[in-house]
């Protein structure tokens, strides 16, 4: 337990080194880096042995990414699911080495909500971000690399409490996220504007409990992606 929190600790001041804010320093360190949810190893054991193919497009994330069906929804076996309920980015950093040795032509992310809600402070999950970009770029080189904003969450449903009223942490990560993108060399898909009520929220109809989509959500999701020509939607 001692090691574990000094390990947390050098980690949020490495963090704090690297990005300047003094917000980290004000953080309580009360979180873990070593948290796997229990479906963690069963998952990734299965995208090792899938066949891989550098025609893939991949997405990459938690249960946002998991609970849709990628290439049926898009139309196309290309799209592969490597989401995980319950990862945070340290988890994705973990099994990052599957996604780069596939050498996939696109990878979509979309990590951070579960950081926020085990009070995983922002420089660190932004030095997550930076960390992905860094090793996809230099592992797979041809891969196009897109980061996509966290989206809102809405407490009305009062179901997933720890993940509700992070709209501030939300806002910094995208914020900064986009600042990340011009010296890292990725692109950034701004998801948040079109999932955000007139309140901030998430809208109602896109989700079922405050944070993970309903299939109205997901439609919009692969919308945005389809009109950005990010991807080819067969609907």
């Amino acid at each position: 337990m001692y090691h574990q929190k000094n390990r947390r600790k050098i980690i949020t001041l490495i963090a704090f080194l690297m990005v300047g804010n003094w917000s980290v320093l004000a953080q309580e360190i009360n979180w873990d880096s070593t948290v796997r949810p229990d479906i963690y190893k069963a998952r990734v054991d299965l995208f090792r042995s899938l066949p891989h193919s550098r025609k893939d497009v991949v997405f990459l994330g938690n249960s946002l990414t998991f609970w849709a069906d990628w290439s049926d929804l898009l139309g196309d076996t290309r799209y592969k699911n490597r989401g995980i309920p319950g990862d945070i980015t340290f988890g994705v950093l973990e099994r990052l080495d599957e996604v780069i040795q596939g050498k996939p032509a696109k990878v979509f992310i979309l990590i951070g909500i579960n950081d926020l809600a085990r009070n995983i402070p922002d420089a660190v999950i932004l030095q997550n971000y930076r960390r992905m970009a860094r090793r996809l770029k230099t592992g797979t080189p041809s891969t196009r690399i897109y980061f996509q904003t966290l989206l809102p969450t809405n407490d009305s449903f009062q179901k997933l409490r720890s993940h509700y009223n992070k709209e501030g942490h939300i806002q910094t990560l995208n914020a900064a996220l986009k600042e990340m993108a011009r010296t890292e060399g990725f692109e950034v898909i701004d998801l948040h504007p079109h999932f955000v009520d007139e309140t901030g929220k998430l809208k109602k109809e896109y989700s079922w409990d405050g944070v993970h989509l309903t299939l109205a959500g997901y439609h919009r999701w692969a919308e945005v992606l389809s009109n950005g020509k990010y991807v080819k939607w067969r609907h």
